[in-house]
């Protein structure tokens, strides 16, 4: 004999299947980050690689935890539907956890962003691997260094040169090394390209943090109740009701003949 209410198990199964697209579309998101940020060079930025894995592993943990919510209320199972229960209990605090600051951080980003790349400044004295991501980065994006061209003081590498020239994403300029020299660099620096997707991948970091906890909160109402109506099986609905400040009429009334005289 059912014990849940069917009403209630129809609207828990489309929530789990919401909830198991909602992971969908973090593992597609994760995705096309990971392609933005790769054709853009930044596939060596510190950090990214962390917050890609992040956004994979929640996708297929929504998606497993839908299943299960799902599965519970199918064949009404109490341990799979009070596993559900505390893994949103968890996700819930989880995503309070981690959204709140990082969403009040956000604003403070770009300042620490900046401080952190100025440390590799001037970039022809820097190491190795940050030289070559920086040109790897020049040669894709069309940009010439981080804050301006001046960060490779008089050694502009190659990957800076700009050919097409009387056009606006070209400049001249003018150094001196052993004599002065004239070439034309790309207008635009890389630091504003890099701060635009490392936002791009936190937006969407805050995004899917707050969506999931709303999420999440109301699987745990939804299950908490599914759960009380398998503890109690034959107490009967509770329904609201506004009160009144009148009585109905009763339904019937019984008429008495007066006595005849």
């Amino acid at each position: 004999m059912a014990q849940i209410n069917t009403g209630l198990k129809r609207v828990f199964t489309i929530f789990n299947i919401f909830f198991a697209v909602v992971g969908g579309v973090i593992l597609g998101l994760a995705l096309v980050s990971q392609v933005l940020t790769n054709i853009q060079g930044g596939e060596n930025l510190e950090g990214r690689t962390t917050g890609l894995i992040v956004l994979y592993v929640v996708g297929a943990v929504t998606m497993a935890i839908a299943i299960l919510g799902a599965y519970g209320a199918h064949r009404e199972s109490k341990g799979a539907l009070i596993a559900f229960l505390v893994c949103m209990v968890i996700g819930t605090l989880l995503m309070l956890r981690v959204g709140v600051p990082s969403a009040i951080a956000r604003p403070e980003l770009r300042g620490v962003l900046a401080s952190k790349f100025r440390e590799f400044l001037p970039l022809d004295q820097t190491k190795e691997d940050v030289k070559s991501m920086a040109d790897a980065l020049q040669t894709q994006a069309h940009c010439c260094g981080l804050f301006s061209y001046t960060d490779w003081e008089n050694n502009i590498p190659d990957s800076c040169l700009c050919n097409q020239l009387g056009e606006d994403e070209c400049k001249t300029v003018t150094y001196n090394s052993f004599y002065t020299q004239s070439k034309s660099v790309y207008a635009q620096t890389c630091f504003p390209i890099i701060l635009h997707y490392v936002l791009l991948v936190v937006d969407i970091m805050i995004g899917v943090t707050f969506t999931l906890g709303i999420l999440a909160l109301f699987g745990v109402i939804l299950s908490s109740v599914m759960i009380h109506q398998m503890r109690h099986p034959n107490r009967p609905a509770i329904f609201l009701s506004v009160p009144t400040l009148f009585a109905p009429p009763p339904k019937y009334q019984e008429l008495h003949n007066p006595p005849a005289y």
